[in-house]
């Protein structure tokens, strides 16, 4: 050790006021401390260090309040643990980065999986994504629905009300227009926190599942807007997507053929309401397609509540299920609780068959020409069961069922029945549904009258031929 050891050691390690470092030679005389200071012997630092004298005593003790002083000053301790926190969250960070890679690749070749099966199933979907093998990158479609927005005037508002509303005067993107007006009039859009665009998109998308069906869907629509006063704006929007939804890709033939055929439908819902799960299935396909989803800013509890909402209004509009459901309404609409999640439940199931088959509510010169083409739809069916040779309903067969017949028993044991029972809660559809009804059944009576005239008529005339021939 070189003469200068001691300053090193001033530098190093700061001591506490009053305190003195001292350095004696192997005689026990001080030693001066400065430059000219001869060069430390081996002894004399043997003897500083472990001579077991008082002044070592305190230089024992000078040294570990200098380390003391040391660790507080720089805090090694809590750098120690920091240090080793920090690790351990590294180590956690690494260990789960590892975690989602997995997960990642995971996912990639789902929707690769997925990819493929939409290619194969659906082939050239026009929806906004390309499943197409030719990239491994979905491309999403930036553009807006194109369906011209129309102006609805006053007089087409206050008409949309009104079970009177003509749908033969409208053009399909008249009448999505008008879909969308009743979604913000109503107050659905805000109320689900819907994307405009969105609702546009899906309007567009349901229309190509509806064909010539889209009739329906406005008759259906308008008669939700009746208790909007007394049901919550969810109620509302749960039955007015309802009823849009509850005819999707309908095929044209009723249940009981589908089940006596053996379709691919009644094969898949074992013979159980085959359309109506049709119609749910595909009303939440298109549900399922981001850009179509009018309720994606809902909570995941909230849309499960949602979603099984519709799938029991939808599902209830199964005629077979007709008696099930009104008698079951009557038995609560003495004692109807607006509070009761039943009872309202039940009400919903009720007003959504009202809207499928509210035809007749509107006046004839609207409604009859939708008679027409729902028996020419029987007819057809009558004709293929014919071929087939499965059974065939008297009210479909064309040889045995006539206009007035087909109406009136089912305005008298079906329509009537239905919409005076509803009447005890929405007295205001006396006058806008139930007489409408009324009137519907004594024209038809009118009809059968005189077709019952016709056919007398012309058997007199074939039995007066006979005579004259004989």
């Amino acid at each position: 050790l070189s003469g200068t050891y001691p300053y090193y050691l001033l530098l190093l390690f700061p001591l506490r006021r009053n305190t003195a470092i001292m350095m004696v030679d192997p005689e026990g005389a001080l030693v001066s401390i400065d430059p000219t200071m001869p060069t430390n012997s081996p002894k004399v630092i043997s003897f500083c260090l472990f001579a077991p004298t008082e002044k070592e005593d305190m230089f024992q003790n000078v040294l570990s309040q200098v380390a003391e002083q040391f660790s507080r000053a720089f805090r090694i301790n809590e750098l120690k643990t920091e240090v080793t926190n920090r690790l351990a969250m590294l180590e956690k960070r690494v260990e789960l980065e590892g975690l989602k890679v997995v997960e990642i690749e995971k996912c990639k070749n789902d929707l690769k999986k997925l990819r493929d099966e939409m290619t194969s199933r659906v082939g050239n979907c026009p929806c906004k994504y390309n499943f197409s093998d030719d990239g491994k990158k979905l491309n999403p479609r930036r553009d807006v629905p194109s369906y011209p927005k129309y102006t609805l005037s006053q007089e087409t508002i206050e008409a949309l009300k009104k079970p009177t509303f003509d749908v033969w005067h409208w053009e399909h993107n008249e009448m999505l227009s008008c879909l969308e007006y009743m979604y913000h009039d109503l107050g659905l859009v805000k109320e689900f926190n819907m994307n405009p665009i969105t609702l546009k998109r899906w309007l567009v998308k349901v229309e190509l599942y509806k064909s010539n069906y889209l009739n329906r869907l406005e008759t259906s629509t308008r008669s939700v807007c009746v208790p909007q006063e007394k049901m919550t704006l969810t109620d509302m929007g749960i039955l007015m997507t309802a009823a849009v939804c509850h005819d999707l890709d309908h095929p044209g033939y009723n249940n009981t053929y589908q089940i006596n055929a053996r379709t691919e439908l009644a094969v898949r819902y074992n013979d159980i309401s085959p359309l109506e799960n049709h119609h749910c299935a595909v009303a939440f396909q298109i549900l399922s397609l981001p850009e179509c989803n009018i309720f994606a800013n809902v909570e995941l509890e909230a849309y499960k509540q949602i979603r099984q909402a519709i799938i029991t209004l939808i599902l209830a509009t199964d005629m077979a299920r007709h008696g099930e459901i009104l008698d079951s309404f009557k038995h609560k609409v003495d004692s109807f609780d607006f509070t009761n999640e039943e009872h309202v439940t039940c009400l919903k199931m009720v007003l959504i068959k009202c809207c499928d088959i509210s035809n007749e509510v509107r006046p004839t010169e609207v409604a009859e020409p939708w008679v027409d083409c729902l028996l020419e739809e029987y007819f057809m069916q009558s004709d293929r069961e014919k071929t087939e040779g499965l059974p065939v309903a008297p009210f479909m067969d064309r040889d045995k069922v006539t206009k007035p017949t087909a109406q009136i028993g089912f305005i008298k044991f079906v329509l009537i029945p239905m919409f005076e029972t509803v009447l005890k809660l929405f007295p205001q559809i006396e006058e806008i549904m139930v007489q409408p009804l009324r009137d519907s059944r004594d024209h038809y009576e009118e009809l059968k009258q005189i077709d019952d005239a016709m056919t007398e008529k012309k058997k007199t005339e074939n039995m007066s031929l006979g005579g004259k021939k004989k």
